[in-house]
């Protein structure tokens, strides 16, 4: 089955507006989970959310964070069920985001998380997370009140 070009970030926000019947710029909650044909790219469109609070993009192909540097009032974001390999492309919402949901990607470093200075709440379960070193970073994140973590193949290298 062709799944044909991939849904642009562009093309879901007018999706978004047409079976919400408002502005995508003036909204406080986007979900853009679930497109088809997946979504495969963040791009500049995210750019004109900046009242977001809540941004969903679950359950795409998207496998670099990038383009949120406008989002300055995102608390929540969820990545879950991506391709997604890594912390960078977060670190303009250092100071903002509260709750990232980034479970079922191909994570193995926590590299970059230690920018998030006011998450609360990260579930990063069935990652590729293999050592205890990198779990370790999460002591960095000194608001971290919740964590889910199962599911990721830690263990001790006794080497």
């Amino acid at each position: 089955m062709s799944v044909g070009k991939p849904t642009t970030c562009k093309d879901a926000l007018r999706r978004w507006e047409e079976e919400n019947g408002c502005e995508a710029s003036s909204a406080k909650e986007i979900n853009l989970s679930f497109q088809w044909p997946p979504i495969e790219k963040m791009d500049n469109s995210l750019a004109s959310l900046s009242k977001c609070e809540k941004i969903s993009l679950s359950t795409n192909m998207i496998e670099k964070i990038s383009c949120l540097s406008s989002l300055k009032n995102l608390k929540v974001l969820s990545l879950s069920r991506n391709y997604i390999k890594g912390f960078t492309g977060l670190e303009a919402l250092g100071d903002v985001l509260e709750e990232l949901w980034i479970s079922y990607n191909c994570i193995e470093k926590m590299k970059g998380v230690q920018v998030l200075k006011n998450l609360r709440i990260l579930y990063m379960s069935n990652n590729q997370v293999r050592e205890w070193n990198e779990f370790m970073r999460l002591q960095e994140l000194l608001n971290l009140r919740e964590l889910l973590f199962v599911g990721n193949p830690l263990y001790e290298n006794f080497e």
